[in-house]
């Protein structure tokens, strides 16, 4: 119902904002409660209430008070929850110009506080507060035994991130997980179904089996891996997206080198739901939550030091010298102060934990200045969209308070694709997000590319060097400094800080002093064990680390015996052994992995999961089928051809064969101490044992 249409008996739209806004803040209060609250007589409320129950603007619904008297609850219908949206506008609005008309006559200028338009510019500027979806206190107490009822939702970590940041305002505009329209529209057009810039898909993928559970207008609970319940979510919509068409429009590409397209197909759930969300309690850190901090905690306390220019600095990577040098003179052109604001939720597969990075920021801060520079953590989950993406954090960071962005060549790039190809062009993100920052509210700052200039021993961006060559240029590069990392060379101070390189040591030790797995993968009767074992008898002769071996009947054995042979089934076996390899890989042991592992996509999966803590090396035991069926000395091979044995790997199963393993072993006419010393070779040149 259009606000021109609302029946003259409503109270003044000021005092009808109020309304409402007490009604939804205490739904269960009594009248003379809510008329205390908003400055009214207990006759003149009675009089709005009817006139906005009339209005379709709040529902009544009776309920037995304490003193068995009848009492009232309040609840905005939907209708009412837009016009208290609208009215709140319409109200800061008024409020801003307000503000700027007596600035203006204190200071003959204007404050620079632009009245509110669009819903898309909740805030204009960087002081004043933005919504949440948080209930208060009381309603989120009551909730949470009203929740005990609901269909429970176990929210995966990527998924966790969105909801934190979808509650506490850093995805305003958006009110909940996309409906299937505002999705549709998002993946096509960037912009929600309204018009809206948005250009990440925001929704709650869950399971096939999940979904069937769920009927639209349903309130589920959404609760974190241990239980705690963080929100609730009125289920609007309930779809079977079209995922690759989702990867080419928002990745630009179908392909799983992206590791976002890679989730998308092998991880995210099958079923999207949507609908708008309710706010309980916010995920519960207990890592540096001193440097945790909401959209409005930022923003109160820029207000609070009278910061009206904030560049932000996203990155994943520690900092290094270069960095601080690039901070330095993007703060200085844009003229603002520094916001240092990492992410510390997903970042791409292989990328430094987050409590190393964050030692590291925190052992550098004291050289910024600090009346000029702060830093703060984000927990975001990064899709790693390039040109997308860097819009995206674009709005985040507008929501978070900062008027300027500095935007990197191949802002969020994965790396490459199938090809070997860059996914996006390296300037793809600059060029989109300049074509939208007016719209989102929010500059960007060009990054530079900064390089050492020797002869004068300071960084200075590589394209403005007009003397070239007629000095020496040094730069690291990531794999540069990954290598000397492992190898335990020199970083010199040029380039980074004592400080930082200290944190990356204790975290990064030589390679041959790391844990890693070695995972084998083949057909059965490829000789996969047989090489494991000769491989693990001469790593334990070596001596130095402790070395555990996962054969994969074993592992059967012992972990998963209640599981089958379906693809399910299978997925999650190799999953246990990979998460027990990653355990074993993470405090400095040797694994030894050997079971069939059919499936691309779960190899992938468990190397994602080693590879935080140290190397996986994968190898391919190409033994032929029809050696493994002359070899069959278990019979196996022959009861699958009789069709005795089902979903049998290479018979009536596929065997997807590794494309890019560490090393392919031949086991036809060759002994097995000879294929297990390969293996040895090939863990010395990757440095992870040290040559005998």
């Amino acid at each position: 119902m259009p606000a021109t249409t609302l029946p003259p008996n409503l109270p003044e739209e000021d005092q009808l904002f109020r309304l409402l806004r007490q009604l939804d803040r205490a739904p269960e209060a009594s009248q003379r409660v809510t008329a205390e609250a908003i400055g009214i007589s207990l006759g003149r409320l009675n009089t709005y209430l009817r006139a906005a129950t009339d209005a379709g603007l709040v529902k009544v619904t009776e309920r037995p008070g304490p003193d068995r008297r009848q009492r009232f609850a309040y609840a905005l219908t939907p209708f009412g929850a837009d016009e208290k949206i609208r009215l709140a506008d319409q109200f800061l609005a008024r409020k801003f110009a307000e503000y700027d008309a007596l600035h203006a006559e204190l200071t003959g200028s204007a404050s620079g506080l632009i009245p509110l338009k669009y819903r898309s510019k909740l805030m204009q500027n960087n002081l004043a507060p933005i919504q949440e979806l948080y209930v208060s206190y009381d309603s989120a107490q009551k909730l949470k035994v009203e929740a005990a009822d609901l269909t429970s939702h176990d929210l995966t970590p990527r998924q966790i991130c969105d909801l934190e940041l979808l509650m506490n305002g850093g995805f305003n505009p958006l009110k909940g997980f996309l409906s299937e329209e505002d999705y549709n529209s998002v993946v096509e057009d960037m912009r929600l179904a309204d018009g809206t810039l948005w250009p990440m898909p925001i929704n709650l993928d869950v399971s096939q089996t999940f979904a069937d559970t769920v009927e639209i207008g349903q309130d589920i609970a959404l609760r974190d891996q241990e239980g705690v319940i963080l929100g609730t979510m009125t289920v609007t919509d309930k779809w079977v997206p079209n995922k690759a068409r989702e990867a080419e429009k928002v990745f630009g590409a179908d392909d799983l080198a992206h590791p976002a397209v890679n989730y998308l197909h092998n991880e995210a759930g099958a079923v999207y739901l949507g609908g708008p969300v309710t706010g309980i309690q916010q995920p519960v850190h207990y890592d540096f939550r001193a440097r945790r901090d909401t959209p409005n905690e930022l923003r109160a306390y820029f207000r609070k030091l009278g910061w009206r220019k904030v560049v932000a600095f996203q990155t994943r990577n520690p900092l290094h010298r270069a960095h601080q040098e690039l901070t330095f003179r993007a703060a200085k052109e844009a003229q603002a102060n520094l916001l240092i604001h990492p992410v510390v939720g997903m970042t791409k597969p292989g990328d430094v934990d987050h409590f190393t990075r964050v030692r590291c920021y925190e052992a550098v801060l004291d050289k910024y200045p600090q009346s000029t520079t702060t830093m703060s953590l984000l927990p975001l989950a990064m899709r790693m969209a390039g040109p997308r993406e860097a819009v995206w954090h674009g709005l985040i960071r507008k929501n978070h308070g900062c008027t300027h962005l500095i935007v990197g060549r191949d802002h969020a790039g994965p790396g490459k694709n199938s090809a070997g190809e860059d996914f996006y062009g390296p300037y793809d993100a600059q060029d989109l997000f300049r074509t939208h920052q007016e719209e989102m509210g929010i500059e960007m700052v060009d990054f530079k590319h900064m390089v050492y200039v020797q002869e004068r021993a300071q960084y200075e961006p590589a394209d403005e060097i007009a003397d070239k060559d007629n000095v020496t240029i040094l730069n690291i590069s990531g794999t540069e400094l990954r290598r000397r990392l492992a190898e335990g060379l020199e970083i010199p101070e040029w380039f980074s800080f004592p400080e930082v390189v200290t944190e990356l040591r204790k975290t990064k030790p030589p390679r041959s002093n790391q844990g890693f797995t070695v995972f084998f993968t083949g057909l059965s009767g490829s000789g996969k064990s047989t090489i494991a074992n000769a491989l693990m008898v001469k790593l334990m002769e070596m001596g130095g680390r402790p070395v555990t071996l996962l054969d994969g009947d074993v592992v059967r054995k012992h972990l998963s015996s209640e599981l089958g042979f379906s693809k399910e089934h299978r997925d999650l076996n190799i999953k246990r052994i990979g998460y027990v390899a990653s355990e074993i890989t993470k405090n400095g042991g040797i694994a030894i992995c050997a079971p069939i592992a059919p499936y691309t996509a779960t190899r992938r999966a468990v190397r994602e999961m080693i590879e935080q803590y140290g190397a996986f090396t994968e190898v391919h035991v190409a033994t032929s089928l029809e050696e493994c069926e002359r070899r069959d000395r278990k019979g196996l091979y022959k009861l699958a051809r009789e069709g005795k044995i089902k979903e049998f790997t290479g018979i009536s199963d596929p065997y997807e064969e590794p494309t890019n393993a560490e090393l392919i072993v031949e086991t036809e006419n060759v002994d097995v101490d000879n294929c297990a010393h390969q293996v040895i070779l090939k863990l010395e040149s990757m440095g992870l044992i040290a040559a005998q």
